[in-house]
């Protein structure tokens, strides 16, 4: 008695170190505010994309740099030859040490570093945009594996409701108050229930390892989960917010505007870049017989035919380009704004009547049909299609579900910010 006792109580411990071990594996599921905080930390393509700032931000650098000094040494009048009069061969050498400048007039140095300046916001403008289309992408799949999610739980619970009814129809059978083809067609109808279970989990997982892709995760679908609220507001901002939000918002907009701003900072340095800039310099030196000296000297390039009219032509035409690229991108921002907020009214049109009535409407019904049917006050076929059509409704309620959240995930898409959670 005592060594089955010993036994039994390894067994448990073994029992318990193993549900332990299994349930440190399984991550808690993560809401949506994780997920995001996980893919800007992980996702490469983020990553990679920020890189570019802080390439802009080295361009700054190199634009602010002063022109170099020149420094020349010079040592001339050697006297290497025999013959001739007789003096030292460095008797008459002269040595002239010089330094030159190049001095840059118009605040050439100023407009290059605010344009590459205007460059950066630019590029940070671009990673903005970049992270809004990724987030996207990556809000469109968390929407997909919570709508995952909620297609299995319906067909695990029609399932499980299906075999209760199949249970019944058996015991009704065995005291002979139904035919063998009823039962038969009853059992042949579960294969649709245990279908759709096995679609839901495969969409369930396809679903997990496309976000684990864009969070750049390596745990085990299996032990990765999501948690969310998987519902609508029947409010929604007025297609008037919206368009103000998205004008103050769109970093693609915003993007636009910086090289406008930066094409016109351009036109500047091209007609800064026209004008001379003069070289000044200073020797000093020992020239015999006049014995040490200091000299001075100003040099001023003629601009008589090159004064830079090309790149200021150019410039300026680019100036009308930006702007009218800037002006493409805000009316793709009103575009992207209406056709998001058209969409998600119309799918909240949609879910309303199911909230208010057709949900608890085919619930009733099916529950009136089953019970009629199990008193045999109903046909199998009338029980059937009441089940079917209660299906039907609950998994369009789901999809339109996942059809809404999708919808605002592109609106907030269109807006530059999430003003829908």
């Amino acid at each position: 008695m005592q060594l089955r006792i010993q036994k039994l109580c390894w067994m448990l411990s073994v029992t318990l170190l193993v549900a332990a071990a299994a349930h440190a594996q399984t991550k808690a599921p993560m809401s949506w505010e994780q997920v995001r905080q996980r893919f800007e930390q992980n996702n490469p393509t983020l990553l990679a994309g920020k890189l570019n700032i802080e390439e802009s931000r080295a361009l700054e650098l190199t634009a602010n740099l002063r022109p170099n000094p020149t420094v020349s040494l010079t040592a001339d009048q050697f006297n290497p030859f025999p013959g001739g009069p007789a003096h030292s061969c460095c008797g008459s050498l002269l040595t002239v040490a010089a330094v030159s400048y190049l001095h840059e007039r118009d605040h050439k140095r100023e407009l290059r570093l605010e344009s590459a300046q205007k460059g950066t916001a630019i590029a940070t403008s671009a990673q903005a945009d970049l992270e809004r289309s990724l987030l996207f992408g990556l809000r469109t799949a968390f929407v997909g594996t919570l709508q995952a999610k909620a297609v299995l739980q319906l067909a695990k619970d029609n399932l499980a409701y299906y075999d209760h009814v199949l249970e019944i129809s058996r015991a009704r059978f065995a005291a002979g108050d139904i035919a063998q083809i009823d039962l038969d067609r009853l059992e042949l109808q579960r294969v649709q229930y245990e279908s759709d279970l096995q679609t839901a989990q495969v969409n369930l997982r396809t679903a997990k390892i496309t976000l684990l892709m864009l969070l750049n995760e390596r745990t085990p679908v299996d032990q990765y989960d999501v948690t969310g609220v998987f519902d609508f507001q029947e409010q929604i901002p007025t297609l008037d917010e919206l368009r103000a939000t998205a004008l103050d918002s769109r970093p693609d907009l915003k993007a636009a505007m910086h090289a406008v701003d930066k094409a016109q900072t351009d036109h500047r340095l091209a007609v800064a870049n026209g004008s001379t800039d003069p070289t000044l310099s200073v020797d000093a030196g020992r020239n015999p017989p006049i014995d040490q000296y200091v000299g001075f000297n100003i040099s001023i390039p003629l601009r008589i035919f090159d004064r830079n009219q090309g790149e200021k032509l150019r410039t300026k035409l680019d100036i009308a380009r930006s702007e009218r690229l800037r002006d493409a991108a805000q009316a793709q921002v009103f575009s992207d704004v209406d056709s998001g907020y058209t969409t998600l009214a119309s799918t909240v049109a949609l879910l309303k009547p199911y909230r208010a009535k057709y949900l608890e409407q085919s619930r009733r019904v099916r529950e009136t049909i089953f019970f009629s049917y199990r008193n045999g006050g109903a046909a199998l076929l009338d029980f059937l299609n009441a089940e079917s059509e209660y299906r039907t409704v609950q998994l369009a309620y789901v999809n339109l579900l996942g059809s809404y959240l999708s919808s605002a995930a592109q609106l907030n898409m269109a807006v530059g910010r999430e003003v829908i959670q």
